[in-house]
């Protein structure tokens, strides 16, 4: 398929870097990032220290290859990199600012797990000018905790969401799973009532997705645990919908909500939702840009050795065609609010959302206007719109 009737975006998209760190206190049973923990890691020669050394090389690399682009948004995420300290995440944006420009009004975010955060902690990333950190929250019912193996207490992350607006943190995420094998609906009324006390401006919300290697995969395997019901995650879905918008936060994104007069939607996730470029430093790490993809090698000590010895740390590489592009296109942006531009389908594409819309899956309105916008119950069945735009027969 050649989708040669696609227009393609006029504009230069915006630059990001995503920054992955390895390291964890513990592995969550239900997690396949790219994590290790200290005992995963012992005798590999692997330190936080010798990782950010290949981090400064890696982005000198970058700035040889992209140019002087200016960086509209900075992304930490992992692994846990709160266990690095605020002081090391300082340096890891000193090292990003010593490469690139950073864009005025850059947004800069860190992941962090609840227990390895303090006062201290968020004042120190406020110094270093982190505007946003992402909390994982997952839920406040202390059994749904267990079932996912997470170690914090149920009433840290709110806690924590609280000492980091208290620092001078612009904007605060708390990330929920729904549906773990255990939940009730009352379970997850709790986790939003814990959430909307927290006063934050941003919730992430992900069905569980039991991932094949977990601990929870063999776990579900053995029969010990349930597997997750579908239907059960289409109800809880409706139920964070409801909530979150009665609280005045909007979907932006079929898994996330912010509040709209705040700018509070995560831009460096929306720059790839949007098709936007970015670089991925750290081991694992993938990175899109002019439609090339490419990924770092896995474990942190293959990584620092290969920047040690003056190589690139790329474990492989693709260019995409302009069918691959147009899919993930399609992929990315029908899951948005704003939506999809009817001009960047071709004519099968055009002809699947006009049938979407007469089945109810998309609004009517926006489709009038030139866009493919999800209606709540195409947001449940969005995997199915998505598939039957990409795989729609080319009109004779």
């Amino acid at each position: 398929m050649a989708h040669s009737d696609v227009v393609p975006p006029s504009i230069e998209p915006p630059f990001g870097v995503y920054v992955h760190v390895p390291f964890c206190a513990s592995r969550c049973g239900y997690c396949d990032f790219n994590t290790y923990t200290a005992s995963e890691l012992d005798g590999s020669g692997a330190s936080p220290d010798g990782w950010l050394e290949a981090v400064r090389a890696e982005l000198a690399l970058a700035a040889r290859t992209v140019g002087p682009r200016p960086v509209e948004t900075v992304f930490i995420g992992g692994g846990t990199p709160s266990l690095l300290g605020a002081e090391r995440l300082g340096l890891v944006m000193d090292a990003i600012r010593a490469e690139f420009p950073l864009a005025p009004g850059a947004e800069v975010t860190t992941e962090s797990n609840p227990e390895s955060t303090s006062p201290e902690f968020f004042a120190g990333l406020a110094a270093a000018g982190f505007t946003r950190v992402s909390l994982g929250m997952q839920s406040a019912a202390q059994h749904v905790l267990a079932v996912l193996d997470r170690r914090h207490t149920p009433g840290r992350a709110v806690e924590a969401a609280k000492e980091a607006r208290a620092a001078g943190i612009g904007h605060v995420n708390l990330d929920l799973i729904y549906a773990t094998p255990g939940e009730t609906d009352d379970d997850l009324h709790r986790s939003l009532d814990a959430v909307l006390d927290g006063g934050v401006d941003h919730v992430s919300a992900y069905a569980l997705i039991v991932e094949d290697g977990t601990a929870l995969a063999r776990r579900v395997r053995r029969g010990e645990l349930p597997a997750p019901d579908d239907d059960v995650a289409a109800t809880r879905y409706e139920i964070l919908d409801s909530r979150l918008s009665e609280a005045g936060l909007r979907w932006y994104e079929v898994s996330n909500w912010a509040v709209p007069d705040r700018d509070a939607a995560c831009r460096h996730n929306l720059g790839y939702w949007r098709d936007g470029d970015w670089w991925g430093v750290g081991p694992g790490a993938h990175s899109h840009v002019d439609g090339a993809r490419w990924w770092n090698v896995k474990h942190p000590a293959r990584y620092a050795a290969a920047l040690t010895a003056g190589r690139t740390p790329e474990a492989g590489r693709e260019e995409l065609t302009d069918s691959e592009r147009y899919t993930e296109r399609v992929m990315l942006r029908l899951r948005l609010a704003e939506g999809l531009p009817l001009d960047m389908l071709d004519a099968a594409g055009r002809g699947a959302v006009a049938v979407a819309v007469d089945d109810g899956l998309l609004e009517p309105a926006p489709f009038d206007a030139g866009r493919a916008v999800l209606t709540p119950r195409g947001r449940l069945l969005a995997d199915r719109v998505i598939t039957d735009v990409l795989t729609a027969p080319v009109p004779r």
